[in-house]
């Protein structure tokens, strides 16, 4: 299965190409889900069909999906209330009933992540497109299951439930209830259902597109997110510049908005594949508005961005860990070794990394920014590192 994880900042029409993107790869008779995530119906609105928490054929070939956030909140946590029945017991809490639960901010997301495991376990279609969030939302949703499984692992190690059966004695020793087996089968079930999802995301066979009206604020737009991706090891497979209006305006007021998409246009060539998208004169609607769009089709290309290290220890006595972060200021990179891993900051973003094995034998020797690439230099420790005969 091929996955499309569509975003872009606000107003840029993302969701519009994602519906238009899916449509065109139906039509060639790709079995295709749209997946959508907003609370409105923004991608029936752009298909001319409502879209709703059951998954809709609007079209041979496509169906469309937007999950219901709300009912699968309250699904988990009246799961949640049912088997932690002793320790709220304990606590003296009182229940919620189902129909005065709400959902918490950030359930629309999780609830998309979820949904794009299922199509993806399913296997029922070819080709899944994603209407993420607009983009700041987006580049935290694409690292959420990481983070979320870094978190579990630290609070409730697996390791510790092999000492299960000591956990009642330790509980009279201590005079207070232990973790109980729910808690680290509920840990160990959220850990499969997250790496589902992060093999999904991480997956060659999924890839990122960046929708962004050409202008200043698209501009500052793309760079950001460029560099989030570039952090999780990804790049844009392609750059959709929306609603690009037509070079025959000749009106002063159009002609100064030309000039101005034409700049950034120029910019994002030197640097991304870019696609345009004309602008139509009017919100798209309907079926015939996004074939009127002719978006990119859906090709081979990947967006995974390898992370090569190369051995330099016969000529410098390293080896480099080259990170490619274009967009980067080298003022605001920061870096940390914590034991097996590495801390990078890249202006406001961060992410901890894993370090290949043959780092893990090494201290970290210096860094520098060329070219938009981060090269770490390693140095091999003495006591670690295997000698030579």
């Amino acid at each position: 299965m091929r996955t499309i994880l569509i975003t872009g900042p606000g107003g840029s029409g993302r969701t519009t190409v994602a519906a238009a993107t899916a449509l065109a790869a139906a039509r060639e008779g790709t079995r295709t889900l749209v997946l959508g995530a907003d609370r409105t119906d923004t991608l029936g609105a752009a298909l001319g069909t409502a879209t709703g928490p059951a998954p809709r054929q609007v079209a041979p070939n496509l169906t469309a999906w937007r999950p219901d956030a709300a009912a699968r909140f309250r699904d988990d946590l009246t799961a949640f209330q049912s088997r932690a029945t002793t320790a709220l017991d304990l606590l003296g809490a009182s229940r919620l009933d189902p129909e005065e639960v709400t959902p918490l901010p950030g359930a629309e997301e999780l609830s998309l992540l979820r949904a794009l495991r299922d199509a993806a376990l399913a296997a029922s279609h070819d080709l899944v497109v994603v209407d993420l969030p607009p983009s700041p939302h987006a580049l935290a949703l694409l690292t959420l299951p990481e983070e979320l499984r870094r978190y579990l692992r630290r609070l409730l190690p697996p390791e510790r439930q092999a000492a299960r059966a000591l956990r009642p004695v330790l509980g009279r020793l201590a005079g207070v209830p232990m973790p109980a087996e729910w808690l680290y089968e509920t840990a160990a079930r959220w850990d499969v259902e997250l790496a589902a999802v992060e093999a999904v995301l991480a997956d060659r066979d999924t890839v990122v597109r960046l929708v962004a009206a050409p202008g200043p604020a698209g501009a500052d737009a793309v760079r950001e997110a460029g560099l989030a991706l570039a952090l999780r090891g990804l790049r844009p497979d392609v750059l959709i510049a929306s609603r690009v209006l037509p070079e025959a305006a000749r009106d002063t007021w159009s002609a100064g908005l030309i000039a101005q998409q034409r700049k950034t246009l120029d910019e994002w060539r030197a640097s991304h594949d870019v696609r345009t998208v004309a602008h139509l004169g009017h919100d798209p609607r309907g079926t015939d508005d996004l074939t009127a769009l002719a978006v990119p089709a859906v090709d081979g290309t990947t967006s995974t961005v390898e992370w090569s290290v190369t051995d330099r220890i016969a000529e410098d006595g390293v080896l480099v860990w080259h990170i490619p972060l274009p967009g980067a200021v080298r003022d605001e990179l920061d870096l940390i070794r914590r034991g097996d891993e590495l801390v990078i900051g890249a202006g406001r973003f961060r992410r901890i990394v894993p370090l290949p094995s043959a780092l893990r034998r090494c201290t970290v020797a210096g860094a520098a920014l060329r070219e938009d690439v981060l090269g770490v230099r390693f140095a091999p420790d003495p006591g670690l590192w295997p000698r030579t005969p």
